[in-house]
């Protein structure tokens, strides 16, 4: 096995692999590969109870330590006997200073690395073009490739342009544009040719840069057989998924700018995130050299192609099994305060709006409605209120209401869910929600099932508001008149779908998969 080393031809204990960026996108289809192969894999997170309901997470050969990448001491101790350190962090989306952040951390990671006795770094970086100027994304992925490959610790930088898989913030921006845009007019970037690579072939070359010879230290280009341009793409994925060809219209009057407030306001992928990626594909990325295969041969069926990877990924999220997505990874500068139990909190003034009613249904049926919140299902009231304050937090550079869920049905804590985050779930109990729209404040909302006295079920919901000095006092003042009609509708609508879901026979779309509160 590859993860196993070897002494006088027998095998000891299996290597250990420390991986970053668990709760985002590649790291969290990252580990379970890495066991396959035969690691042993110690998981850094800022905030390992997000990590509660990963299948892997209590996997043999797991082991997750709190830490955080930026910090020098955490990380030199997360690193004590570690043979591999893959480096899966960036801050994309965090604002004006991302790249001095993402120097800062690349600096701390190298170091520490070295200081730790780490045998090798595995980077995962952008494609980009020899001699041209780079977009601000682009360069910075560079620069981290650079600083990581002088840090003294023999270095796999590995180079991809746009990553074909189901949940990838690239795919998702393809997949919506394509599907609700049958006639556009395009920006000219549309024309760049792109070499993009299915996520499995990602993972691939990620697991086998682990056992490359210590000699090597260097950036390697990976992409899948096919180079198409993004209008080619487009056309291609409307022919995978069924759909009629798109009328596209270039345009050269759409700047990179307008563009990405386009693709913020067509698809789920905020402002943010994809300005970044927009600017990103002006450039055309094509792999100069295939040398990683020297090191590590290509997977037995070969690469996937274009279609074959969109085939994969529409296949996953029909069959409603999409591991991990753009939005898995917590938001950097969100608000990550755990919610105070106390009303009297220490913190400051805690606003709270309590309300709760008895219901004729099971706590199942009332449980089946509440997991199943948001997304395509919705809030169960005032619809274009919802849709007017989400439009308004994208405008401001917030999530909205876009990002969805991971699964009609099933939720776990960490997964984004619309503008919120699941901070805690108990089935047949508690639903708790953390805010991260933008707000002058930090914002909970919780949904609990509850048995009285005599047995009938009640439905609890609790919405709480720390204020961040005078404009979250005022916030609140401003929008406390509408609660009647958002979490009063609420309370009553998802009242009504419990019960309607306890006459048709009960909540047959709900199955346990964690703990019941007693």
């Amino acid at each position: 096995m590859a993860g196993v080393a070897q002494t006088g031809g027998m095998p000891t204990e299996p290597q250990l692999v420390l991986v970053t960026g668990v709760t985002g996108y590649i790291g969290g289809r990252l580990v379970p590969e890495l066991l396959k192969a035969g690691y042993a894999v110690r998981a850094l997170a800022r905030h390992p109870e997000r990590l509660r309901d990963q299948p892997w997470r209590d996997a043999e050969g797991v082991e997750v330590v709190k830490g955080d990448a930026s910090d020098p001491e955490s990380l030199v101790s997360a690193m004590q006997g570690v043979d591999v350190a893959y480096y899966l962090i960036h801050a994309l989306g965090t604002g004006r200073d991302f790249a001095a952040r993402d120097r800062h951390t690349a600096r701390i990671f190298g170091e520490a690395a070295r200081t730790a006795g780490v045998s090798r770094i595995v980077y995962l970086g952008g494609l980009y073009p020899e001699g041209e100027r780079l977009s601000d994304h682009l360069a910075s992925r560079k620069e981290v490739g650079d600083i990581l490959l002088a840090s003294g610790v023999p270095t796999a930088v590995l180079q991809a342009a746009v990553i074909l898989g189901s949940g990838s913030a690239s795919f998702e921006m393809l997949r919506y544009l394509t599907e609700r845009l049958p006639v556009m007019v395009t920006p000219k970037w549309l024309g760049s040719r792109i070499q993009p690579i299915a996520v499995r072939d990602v993972l691939h070359y990620l697991v086998g840069s682990a056992s490359m010879p210590s000699s090597v230290n260097r950036a390697f280009d990976i992409g899948g057989p096919d180079v198409l341009t993004y209008r080619e793409m487009m056309q291609r994925y409307a022919a995978v998924a069924g759909l009629s060809p798109r009328r596209i219209i270039p345009t050269p009057l759409l700047s990179p700018s307008l563009s990405s407030h386009w693709v913020g306001l067509v698809t789920p992928v905020p402002n943010s995130i994809a300005r970044p990626l927009v600017d990103s594909l002006v450039h055309d990325v094509v792999c100069e050299e295939h040398d990683i295969a020297t090191y590590v041969p290509d997977p037995s069926g070969g690469l996937a192609g274009f279609d074959r990877a969109v085939e994969l990924a529409l296949a996953r999220i029909q069959n409603l099994d999409v591991v991990t997505s753009w939005s898995s990874a917590a938001t950097i500068g969100a608000p990550s305060d755990p919610l105070p139990s106390d009303p009297d909190w220490a913190g400051g003034s805690l606003y709270t709006d309590d309300r709760s009613s008895v219901i004729n249904a099971s706590r199942e049926a009332l449980w089946s409605v509440i997991e199943s919140i948001g997304g395509e299902n919705g809030w169960y009231s005032w619809r274009l209120g919802w849709m007017a304050r989400g439009l308004m937090d994208r405008i401001f550079g917030g999530p909205g209401l876009r990002r969805g869920r991971r699964h009609p049905h099933d939720l776990a804590v960490g997964d984004a869910l619309d503008w919120w985050r699941v901070e805690e779930i108990e089935d047949l109990h508690l639903l708790r929600l953390r805010a991260e729209m933008r707000l002058p404040g930090l914002a909970w909302l919780e949904l609990i099932a509850e048995q009285d006295d005599r047995g009938r079920t009640v439905f609890r919901q609790r919405a709480l508001f720390h204020p961040r000095g005078l404009a979250g006092h005022l916030y609140w003042a401003a929008v406390y008149p509408f609660h009647g009609i958002v979490f009063g509708g609420m309370q009553r609508n998802i009242a009504k779908a419990a019960e309607e879901a306890e006459r048709r026979g009960g909540p047959a779309r709900w199955r346990p998969s964690r703990r019941a509160a007693s």
